[in-house]
């Protein structure tokens, strides 16, 4: 059970690198991460197509990876 656990955390960790490393930029430089961040961090343009598949993506592997985690550290433990 736990080299199973083991071996979907690693899988998990893949799948989640190649989700955050495939999404579009959100801001152009230095200049956009201070003046145009902050619209993209309340949500002022909405993710559409790809990019909305990658962003849930990487939010669900994200939440995966951090229960993986946890089932590893202190429950097989």
């Amino acid at each position: 059970m736990e080299a199973l656990v083991h071996v979907l955390l690693v899988i998990d960790a893949i799948v989640m690198i190649i989700f955050v490393l495939f999404q579009s930029g959100k801001s152009e430089g230095l200049s956009g991460a201070i003046s145009g961040g902050a619209e993209q961090l309340f949500g002022k343009q909405k993710a559409r197509g790809a990019d909305l598949f990658l962003h849930r993506g990487t939010i669900v592997t994200g939440v995966l990876f951090f229960v993986l985690a946890f089932l590893s550290a202190y429950i097989l433990q």
